[in-house]
């Protein structure tokens, strides 16, 4: 792949829009970008100097390789849908790149709907945030075709700061989804141990410190110990998706006939978070159900 080709986006909320203004300055060409928030899409498109596509149809037509970047399950299968307007219509030649964090079989489908309109599908599952998407830093774990990622490493390198092949389609969602996991248990642990610390009268800034000292600390301790702290969330990862995240990995844990508690519980954690209208803040957020002076723990037992 050459900066020659053409490149569109679908899905340009804030990791979306932050790939494509990184791929533009790596001197790419951005064809057009789709939003299903109309108004995000032309704002963007006004930035880059690009096309507003107006249906998933004019992406395809524009572009020779298309990254999406969607919210779920129910969002792959619409934009890959095999009637209507949908991005495999007039597909051959073209390559999709999926970033969702979604279930692996529909990595799996969306490769196999692909192939049979003469496209190609691979996805690049990232294990990183906004800041790391505008500064083409992002962690990447590939999975799909071997010479399809061959072909398309140097776009790669220019989004990321580590890039992983994985294995066949479905295998870098699977590692993303126990990457996912680890990370929500570890903030959920976090969120605990600071409550139960504020509850004690701790002084939480020197609990930090020993934490990050400590068999406690963790990548989470660095990113979101602070906002837990200071009541901070804004959002880089929102507490929706990591209760959508966390019931990924647990139905492939079902799948295996494997039980994993901790994951499950939470799985439980998030789902409460959302539940008490807290799901659109940070993950972060998740330590307003467990400092005792805090309104979400009020909202959650009323």
């Amino acid at each position: 792949m050459n900066a020659a080709e053409k490149i569109g986006f679908v899905g340009v909320g804030r990791m979306g829009a932050n790939m494509a203004r990184r791929l533009k300055d790596a001197g790419y060409s951005i064809a057009a970008v789709y939003d299903t928030r109309p108004e995000a899409g032309q704002e963007l498109a006004r930035e880059l100097g690009t096309q507003h596509a107006r249906n998933l149809s004019d992406v395809t037509k524009a572009s020779d390789v298309i990254i999406t970047v969607v919210t779920d399950d129910a969002a792959m299968d619409r934009i890959f849908a095999e009637s209507g307007d949908s991005l495999l219509n007039d597909a051959r030649g073209k390559i999709f790149v999926n970033c969702a964090t979604i279930t692996p079989s529909v990595h799996v489908e969306t490769q196999r709907r692909a192939n049979a309109r003469g496209a190609e599908s691979i996805e690049a599952c990232m294990a990183s945030s906004i800041p790391q998407a505008r500064e083409g830093k992002l962690y990447l774990m590939i999975g799909g075709k071997r010479e399809v990622f061959d072909r398309l490493r140097p776009m790669f390198e220019k989004m990321s700061a580590s890039l992983r092949y994985i294995g066949p389609a479905g295998t870098a969602a699977q590692v993303k989804a126990l990457v996912n996991m680890v990370m929500n248990i570890n903030t959920a642990g976090l969120a605990e141990g600071l409550g139960l610390g504020s509850a004690l009268g701790l002084d939480l800034s020197m609990l930090r410190e020993v934490f990050s000292q400590t068999g406690a600390n963790s990548r989470v301790l660095e990113t979101d110990g602070t906002d837990m702290q200071n009541r901070d969330h804004d959002v880089y990862f929102s507490g929706a998706h990591a209760a959508k995240d966390s019931h990924i990995a647990t139905a492939l844990a079902h799948d295996v006939g494997l039980e994993l508690p901790l994951a499950e519980a939470t799985a439980a954690q998030f789902d409460r978070m959302v539940s008490v209208g807290l799901g659109e803040i940070d993950k972060s957020g998740v330590a307003e159900l467990t400092f005792k002076d805090r309104r979400a723990k009020e909202v959650a037992h009323a």
